[in-house]
């Protein structure tokens, strides 16, 4: 198969649970120190070798497209005021030999049908999908650490971590039987069971890695409620045809989808900033908690 160099980003959702910052500004936009989210998943797609970024958008996300564009104002006031610094921030966003393409989602029907939105860009191309409300870090990008999985065993690859049987209700959950320490083949999923009646506590979360073959999976997946095509429920389907594995990534994930976890990533990545890690320690050392 070819390597992958197509990452895609279903951006389309309304991001309730942050209302009302997220009432006129993408969730995807919220920052974290002093990048948005949505910039945190395309390095990490860049580090696994992504030179195209393929977002699927909705209403009230141009702020997204903007941020990877380029600011030629922007960039001419910090070029006059010799902040050469800021101006590499600033150009370094969108790396020479990476391109963005936008798909508009007209109706939020399912993470599925906004994956099947990427269908005529990808083509019958392997490609990955990360969803930005899960901010992952490793000492190895995530994406790269599956995308080497997808090149050496040649099939999808779902992104997984263990979590406590009680939170399963909240994720899509795997049935697996283990063929190395981080390395299952996956037989089954159970989108947000309940604790008695989930087949495991491996949680998918929101990184893959898939074969072309998952688009017409998700244009014969049977709708749900809401008329949503589940990425749950062509995977399953996906399973019929070819082997699925899930891998147990290294290293730590934020679910930046909920206020505590954004709040807990604002924290431990600001006391690993360079700029003010000693200081923000200092500071939280004031605090009485």
């Amino acid at each position: 198969m070819k390597k992958i160099t197509k990452a895609v980003f279903p951006v389309a959702g309304l991001g309730t649970r942050f209302l009302p910052a997220t009432k006129a500004s993408p969730k995807e936009m919220l920052p974290v120190v002093d990048k948005p989210l949505i910039q945190y998943a395309a390095e990490e797609a860049i580090a696994a070798g992504a030179t195209e970024l393929i977002f699927i958008t909705g209403r009230n996300k141009r702020s997204i497209a903007d941020h990877f564009d380029k600011a030629y104002e922007l960039e001419a006031e910090l070029e006059a005021a010799n902040k050469q610094k800021l101006l590499d921030i600033v150009r370094s966003i969108l790396p020479k030999g990476v391109s963005c393409v936008f798909i508009r989602q007209s109706q939020a029907l399912g993470l599925g049908h906004a994956v099947l939105c990427a269908k005529p860009v990808v083509g019958n191309e392997p490609f990955a999908v990360l969803l930005a409300d899960d901010l992952l870090c490793g000492e190895v990008s995530i994406t790269k650490q599956m995308v080497d999985v997808f090149e050496q065993q040649q099939c999808s690859v779902l992104g997984i971590e263990t979590v406590a049987p009680e939170e399963t209700s909240s994720y899509g959950v795997v049935d697996a039987i283990p063929q190395s320490e981080d390395l299952l083949e996956v037989k089954g999923m159970v989108e947000k069971p309940k604790p008695e009646e989930a087949p495991s506590n491996l949680a998918v979360v929101g990184r893959y890695v898939l074969t072309p073959r998952i688009f017409d999976c998700l244009e014969h997946v049977k709708p749900g409620k809401g008329g949503e095509i589940q990425l749950t429920d062509g995977i399953s389907a996906l399973m019929q045809y070819e082997k699925v594995l899930a891998y147990r990534y290294h290293g730590k994930r934020y679910d930046c989808g909920s206020k505590l976890g954004f709040m807990q990533a604002n924290v431990e990545l600001a006391l690993q900033h360079p700029e003010i890690a000693d200081s923000f320690k200092a500071y939280l050392k004031t605090l009485s908690i």
